[in-house]
């Protein structure tokens, strides 16, 4: 027979079980539902989804161990878990580094910031390495110091910009292994208050007497005293901090025990309710702001592990949730956006982040990918312009951004005509998708002997490149045109794919570094003729994608080249061009090790010569 204990807790299964099973979309039951139907290729880098149109995907910081030193960066390879705000005009991107590994010491968090988003400042440690007080020796079953953090900024009422990091022991800084949450201000000339203690790990004797820093209340600075005291008392700010504390804590709401909670981020619904969102597909409803919330239940339509997941509310009064769409942790690519008119339902998974260049450096824990996304938390900012920010660390490495065009769509149902000419050097790109990174980026440059304006992308990185993508109106009868001009023809290449919807690329050309312009006549590669540097070449191509006998036709400076050259791959329609400065990659791939230790790439920290190429006049129909 079941005890009385055991029969009730097993009619509270059952209830929840059967709520979560039969809810209505929109209840406690089921907060978020993703209808689209539509989910990745594990197989490759883009899954075979469709862009979210006019993506700008933006290398914030690479890592660089030779070249260490803070006017560069640390020399550190281990960078993640970043966070972002906006205030007194300029972009604050806070993340956490370690020397190689996740979760072994030492550990410290740096800030670096922008006006735009593009153009970033050299990192500065704003929390240091930790270094108890003299007498204070590390507990026994742990190793050091670290930093763990889910919640990196608070604007506060009184409008002072608040930075926060959570220190803790290696190698689990959690509960009994942590020490204390600190926090210090940001002020507008661009310098830092004084470090303290804002909260103290409620599962350990942590006190004033045996820390490192004192505890913000002994601030003389009355308005820095008041902030802090906004956030202790803004229920869903704090609740980021669960990972590192827990429930038991009066900081936290009062529900039923569920350990599983972790990265929370939310926003507000139309009706006023909070969408609470966490790792590995949990949500939650509150109707009081996070004082209490509903019991958290897995949403069977994410898939996700135990990477982020991100929820907010776009500039167009819709609603967006980013996150990795795998069941794998190791393999956290890629980085995708669903939309949703009311912030329940959500449909049209989009690309976001397609590429996953090499790790250049081996470190435990350091998924491939694009990881722990989040943009700017609600209170923390409102860059100008309809776009929405994204901001998450590659490989656990380096740092990116991605501004994400507002609205949020895929298809294009006009011609396009770029010439580039109403656009000014650092200005976006409308409509065009571009993977930038420090050292091969996409940028609009002024062309010099005719002073108009042209796509430039440069590349002097050894392991990445630029890429520059623009989706034209889905068709099965393609004309292409555009203008390519190299500065060098012995350096780099430009791989020109024409692809249809799922990233399969029935026409593929090249702009090889031995000064031949190669094409695929079916799956063979062909040299069609030379080119010469600093010269302009016109580009037409035509595409039949019939099912049965699909053709394309190149003509060069008007000089017809290929003629009916069999496609690659069978298609039945294509819909965008990638102009990329690298060959097509798919490695690494969900076989490739993660966790087999290995030296770091050969050449990573230093720049290859450089290969530059401008196009211009692109006309897609």
């Amino acid at each position: 027979m079941l005890k009385a204990g055991n029969y009730t807790f097993f009619l509270l299964f059952a209830l929840i079980h059967f709520t979560a099973i039969y809810a209505q979309t929109g209840t406690a039951g089921e907060p978020v539902r993703y209808i689209g139907g539509v989910t990745i290729d594990p197989s490759v880098h883009e899954g075979r989804l469709r862009w979210a149109i006019g993506t700008e995907n933006i290398q914030v910081m690479r890592a660089n161990r030779k070249f260490g030193g803070i006017d560069t960066d640390t020399g550190w390879t281990y960078n993640h878990a970043p966070n972002l705000a906006y205030w007194n005009n300029k972009f604050y991107l806070q993340y956490l580094s370690n020397p190689v590994d996740e979760h072994i010491a030492p550990g410290q968090t740096l800030l670096v910031t922008s006006a735009d988003g593009r153009l970033w400042s050299n990192p500065v440690i704003i929390f240091p390495p930790y270094k108890a007080p003299p007498g204070v020796t590390i507990p026994e079953g742990y190793h050091g110091y670290m930093m763990h953090q889910r919640m990196g900024f608070y604007t506060a009422p009184n409008g002072r910009l608040l930075t926060l990091a959570f220190y803790g022991h290696t190698e689990d800084p959690f509960q009994e292994g942590g020490i204390g949450r600190v926090v210090r201000e940001i002020y507008k000339d661009g310098s830092f208050g004084p470090i303290y203690f804002i909260k103290y790990e409620s599962h350990a004797l942590w006190n004033a007497s045996n820390t490192s820093y004192p505890f913000y209340t002994t601030s003389t600075d009355t308005g820095f005293v008041a902030a802090c005291n906004a956030l202790l008392n803004d229920r869903l700010k704090t609740l980021q901090w669960r990972d590192e504390d827990d429930e038991s804590d009066t900081l936290y709401a009062k529900n039923r025990d569920d350990d599983h909670l972790s990265a929370l981020s939310y926003f507000h619904r139309k009706d006023g309710k909070v969408v609470m969102l966490w790792k590995k597909s949990k949500a939650a409803l509150s109707d009081n702001n996070g004082k209490t919330f509903s019991y958290p239940v897995k949403v069977p339509t994410l898939l996700m592990s135990g990477g982020k997941n991100w929820g907010q509310c776009t500039e167009d009064g819709r609603y967006a949730m980013c996150y990795n769409p795998i069941d794998n942790s190791e393999y956290r690519y890629p980085l995708i956006i669903v939309t949703g008119e009311d912030g329940i339902i959500f449909d049209n998974m989009l690309l976001v982040q397609g590429e996953v260049p090499p790790r250049r450096f081996y470190g435990r824990w350091k998924d491939f990918g694009p990881c722990y996304m989040r943009g700017i938390a609600e209170g923390n900012g409102n860059p100008p312009g309809n776009d929405m920010w994204l901001t998450y660390s590659m490989n656990k490495e380096d740092m990116w951004i991605s501004r994400i065009q507002v609205p949020v769509t895929y298809k294009v149902n006009q011609p396009v005509h770029d010439n580039f000419d109403n656009l000014n050097p650092g200005d976006r790109i409308s409509n065009w998708n571009t993977y930038s990174p420090q050292w091969a980026p996409v940028t609009i440059a002024t062309f010099k002997e005719t002073h108009n304006k042209v796509l430039q992308l440069s590349d002097e990185d050894p392991y990445d490149y630029a890429r520059a993508i623009r989706v034209f109106k889905e068709t099965s009868n393609a004309d292409l045109r555009f203008r390519v001009y190299t500065v060098q023809n012995n350096l780099g290449e430009l791989s020109i794919d024409v692809t249809d919807q799922f990233g399969n690329r029935p026409v593929r050309l090249t702009l090889s570094n031995k000064g031949t312009i190669l094409m695929n006549d079916g799956t063979k590669e062909i040299t069609v003729k030379k080119y010469l540097p600093k010269r302009w070449y016109d580009f037409q191509i035509t595409v039949n994608a019939t099912l049965h006998g699909g053709y394309f036709d190149v003509w060069l400076n008007k000089e017809h080249v290929i003629v009916k050259a069999p496609l690659a791959e069978t298609v039945k329609s294509v819909e965008r061009i990638s102009f990329r400065t690298g060959p097509y990659r798919n490695l690494p791939n969900r076989h490739t090790p993660n966790e087999t230790p290995e030296p770091p790439m050969p050449g990573a920290d230093e720049r290859v010569e450089k290969a530059t190429f401008y196009i211009d006049d692109v006309q897609l129909k």
